[in-house]
């Protein structure tokens, strides 16, 4: 699969060099973020050498059996046959579940015994409702279709399906499916949220375009183990930054 001699990689019987990977990614300006990273993976396998932290091989082999049920890989050919489209080794994928798995442990390490202050001071965000909603790209289209939805001669849902601009959007209806408060944006967040079940609202203009919206059901919060999950990996996501800006900031005074 590898060429380290010529450093390049053959894929769907077609060489590619390296050089032409890194070239494409700055051209799309994907390169910083790859860098970035990078940076981040040397942050958690260093902060995690410090707090002694490990990965046995029983716990990677618990995760593979995991994943190949989860793709279906019955047999050891299917899991060959699946690493080669992935363009994997079995030790690059080893290596990669090594590192999820390293991350998951420091991030409960650090910030698992943070998770219910943290839940109380931010109980509002985690809010969820259950979300229709309409975009067409111009306001003249969404009044039309407001007053349409308002006099009964369309269903919200019927106006969804045929004038969303998401193709996803058309064929739910309008169903956004239920979402959190922050997901939301600030636009639209108070408006849905001080309105009542059943109620038209909008337009409401975004960059996206406009919007009408209709909320099916308002779930309160409570602290499930997918909110737990969502506060380890939004805590984790800002220390993680952190270090990379106290790195950028330590880099920056040396130099001057």
């Amino acid at each position: 699969m590898y060429n380290d001699n010529s450093y390049s990689m053959d894929f769907l019987g077609s060489s590619i060099n390296y050089r032409e990977i890194i070239t494409y990614l700055q051209k799309n300006f994907q390169l910083k973020e790859i860098c970035q990273n990078i940076i981040y993976q040397k942050i958690i396998q260093n902060t995690a050498l410090e707090q002694g932290l490990i990965v046995t091989p029983e716990e990677i082999q618990s995760e593979i059996t995991h994943l190949q049920r989860e793709q279906q890989l019955e047999t050891d050919t299917d899991l060959i046959v699946w690493l080669e489209e992935q363009v994997l080794t079995v030790d690059d994928w080893k290596a990669g579940i090594r590192d999820r798995l390293l991350q998951q442990k420091l991030a409960a390490l650090l910030f698992s015994h943070n998770i219910e202050v943290y839940f109380i001071q931010h109980q509002p965000d985690f809010d969820k409702v259950l979300l229709y909603q309409l975009i067409v790209p111009y306001e003249q289209l969404a009044n039309e279709l407001f007053y349409q939805i308002s006099e009964q001669e369309i269903t919200f849902y019927e106006a969804a399906h045929l004038y969303d601009i998401d193709e996803r959007r058309r064929e739910c209806c309008g169903c956004e499916g239920k979402i959190y408060r922050y997901k939301l944006s600030s636009e639209i967040t108070d408006v849905v949220f001080n309105a009542s079940i059943g109620e038209l609202i909008g337009p409401v203009s975004t960059e996206r375009g406009s919007h009408l919206l209709m909320v099916e059901e308002f779930i309160p919060s409570t602290l499930t183990s997918a909110i737990r999950q969502e506060i380890l990996q939004q805590m984790f996501v800002q220390w993680i930054e952190g270090q990379l800006n106290s790195m950028l900031q330590r880099n920056n005074s040396q130099q001057l």
